[in-house]
């Protein structure tokens, strides 16, 4: 069993993602993960799209929060309860399923006991920044590790 977030999310990185849940409905994988780093990945379809023929701004807020929150829970204890407090995403270009596969990096910029904040960048597949976004979650649970 794990001990620690970090170990949890490598564990389930390795496995190809936790199985169910909105990652899973979305396809997003988790690529690769450090101490307060995480990057998810994710290739969009039409699915995805909103009535205007780009994919939808929730798939990318859904992206960018998964990131930041399992950044965050990198630096926990594997048994810490979390939750997103505030998320703020500015879009700079829209999606298409050709823009894919999506990456959203995630780095952790302040982990205190009860507060913890993240920045992430969403990157088409040229490296080109069309979101970005700071979050803040609540920390519910054992101290940070």
């Amino acid at each position: 069993m794990s001990t620690s977030g970090l170990e949890t999310l490598r564990e389930t990185f390795a496995q190809g993602g936790f199985g169910r849940g909105i990652g899973r409905t979305l396809g997003l994988v988790g690529t690769d993960v450090a101490f307060g780093k995480v990057t998810l990945q994710g290739h969009p379809t039409p699915d995805h799209y909103n009535p205007a023929g780009a994919v939808h701004g929730g798939y990318v807020a859904t992206m960018l929060d998964g990131a930041i929150a399992l950044a965050v829970y990198s630096t926990l204890a594997a048994d810490t309860r979390y939750s997103t407090l505030d998320l703020k995403i500015t879009y700079l270009r829209p999606l298409t399923e050709s823009s894919g596969p999506v990456r959203a990096e995630a780095t952790v910029i302040h982990s205190g006991r009860t507060v913890a904040s993240a920045e992430a960048r969403l990157l088409d597949k040229d490296d080109r920044l069309c979101a970005h976004a700071t979050g803040t979650c609540i920390i519910a649970g054992p101290q940070a590790v």
